[in-house]
């Protein structure tokens, strides 16, 4: 029999190796913050009403907390002077307020009923799939108990971030690397079915597209008049911006994946989910089956809101999401 010394130096070696997300459960708050599910459906809808592009903008906000270090809320750190924080990484100054603004106010309701128990890594989260429901997209499950991150650096971001422009072998890739399938990164991008994009994101495509034609001819033609007719001033306004899903843009649907056959993608990277072979299976699966899109985006974004997951020593409860607690 092995000294009791050394069977718990055993067991401690074996907590360490466990993985994260293993100590995620769906019930985690249910003694310490029984009130928990109620205080982030009630906050996130009055948000959802009085600013509607909060849906959008808050699944924008978690896919960027979670491709970076993991989904443990280092993006929603604000910068010091001694350090330039994720959100404000060129990629991430576009991030909409709103969805901020959301987790600040769930966060304060919460450390009213429940001090120093919830972490913002779970409040944005449970956010994320709460407004994918209450915009008509599926439910999906949610574990909890993540702990929030210690770092957050803007240094990190550059190419760990898809952006529009990008080849799609790139974001395959990208995507391959956080242990994510071609079908499943199509699924996720089923949230462009939401919220809008910036014309700068686009311009390239609209505008003086080679020496020979002023327009990529991915796009449908009279789209694309009418994007350079509502981005004509764009680079004096640089907030000037469109919807990604021209038809239902509110609506989590699967209109987004059927547009893309009709040249509707607004963005680079949109177009090339349809016309490369390896993504347009996937693409053409979900525009005729809403209910397997369902499935599939439901499915990705639990995959997703595990990955990199912080527990233990590894995070903190953080008192202010945009401050960790040694400032």
């Amino acid at each position: 029999m092995a000294p009791l010394p050394l069977f718990l130096l055993f067991l401690s070696c074996l907590l360490f190796l466990q993985p994260s997300h293993s100590l995620l459960s769906a019930n985690y708050y249910r003694k310490s913050c029984p009130k928990f599910e109620q205080i982030m459906q009630e906050t996130v809808t009055n948000k959802q009403i009085t600013s509607p592009t909060t849906a959008a903008a808050t699944l924008r906000l978690f896919f960027h907390d979670c491709l970076i270090e993991g989904c443990d809320g280092s993006i929603l750190i604000s910068s010091t002077p001694f350090n330039k924080a994720e959100r404000d990484a060129d990629i991430n100054l576009s991030l909409p307020g709103d969805a901020f603004d959301l987790v600040v106010r769930a966060k304060s309701a919460l450390e009213l009923s429940c001090p120093g128990v919830v972490s913002c890594a779970d409040i944005l989260a449970v956010a994320a799939r709460d407004l994918t429901t209450i915009v008509g997209g599926p439910f999906y499950n949610v574990l909890l108990g993540r702990k929030d991150g210690l770092t957050s650096k803007a240094s990190s971001i550059e190419g760990n971030l898809p952006r529009p422009t990008m080849s799609i072998s790139q974001i395959i890739s990208m995507f391959a690397s956080r242990g994510f399938s071609i079908q499943e990164m199509v699924a996720l991008s089923g949230a462009h079915t939401i919220g809008f994009s910036h014309c700068k994101e686009f311009s390239n495509g609209i505008y003086n597209f080679s020496k020979t034609q002023q327009t990529d001819p991915s796009y449908n033609p009279r789209f694309a008049e009418g994007l350079r007719r509502a981005c004509s001033d764009y680079q004096n306004n640089p907030t000037l911006s469109v919807f990604n899903d021209l038809m239902t843009p509110n609506k989590f649907d699967n209109l987004y994946y059927q547009n893309l056959a009709k040249g509707l993608g607004l963005l680079a990277s949109d177009h090339a989910l349809y016309s490369d072979s390896r993504t347009r299976t996937y693409v053409e699966m979900y525009a005729a089956d809403e209910k397997a899109f369902f499935e599939a985006f439901g499915r990705a974004m639990e995959k997703l809101s595990v990955y990199g997951v912080k527990t233990g020593a590894r995070g903190e409860i953080r008192r202010r999401c945009d401050a960790f607690n040694s400032f």
